[in-house]
């Protein structure tokens, strides 16, 4: 078993989860206004990325920028990890590689502790990608607590590039924000991510 092998109601199952949907979860957060470039490189990326409807291509071309942007608003704060190995307990079946990872540690070789966001892309269903979102912030936790890093919130996100939807992880409770928030919204979809990184 790996996590994309997770629905949300198996991962709920698995690690003796509390699902939690919440209305708005995020939404005093402050926007936080992005740079130039990353506005015209998503003006000019976001339709070859939508013309190839693939999920490496929304990954490359509209996420990553993004994450990017997230850590040049924090210089040597956070580092940031694409497509890597995170097997953390293949018993329990937390394996395989997450699309992005970010650790509130300016290493940029070696995953370090702690681990506080897990970013998961998917072509089109966000639904479908919530189970394997949490089981990865699950794996998260056991990370963090392995290195006696004692973080109180993981935060998960999956996206298509286009809709951004936002999750919690705090002891045993998922919260999942029933809204939505779309890429014309970038300063606000910035502003949750840092807020999750601070």
């Amino acid at each position: 078993m790996a996590y994309s092998d997770f629905s949300l109601t198996s991962a709920k199952k698995a690690f003796n989860l509390t699902i939690s949907p919440r209305q708005d979860l995020f939404s005093t957060i402050p926007a936080l206004g992005c740079s130039d470039i990353l506005r015209e490189t998503l003006a000019y990326n976001v339709p070859f990325a939508l013309a190839s409807n693939t999920e490496k291509s929304r990954s490359e071309m509209i996420i990553a920028p993004i994450l990017l942007e997230l850590t040049k608003q924090f210089p040597n704060q956070i580092s940031l990890f694409s497509g890597v190995d995170f097997t953390i307990d293949c018993e329990q079946g937390l394996s395989g590689n997450c699309d992005f990872i970010i650790s509130r540690s300016g290493e940029l070789l070696i995953i370090s502790a702690p681990v506080i966001l897990i970013v998961e892309a998917k072509r089109e269903n966000i639904n479908l990608g919530l189970g394997q979102c949490v089981a990865e912030m699950y794996a998260a936790k056991l990370f963090n607590e392995r290195e006696s890093n004692q973080i109180s919130q993981i935060y998960g996100v999956v996206t298509t590039g286009e809709i951004w939807k936002f999750l919690r992880l705090e002891n045993q409770v998922i919260e999942i924000d029933l809204s939505e928030y779309f890429l014309n919204e970038v300063n606000k979809i910035l502003g949750i991510l840092a807020n999750s990184v601070k």
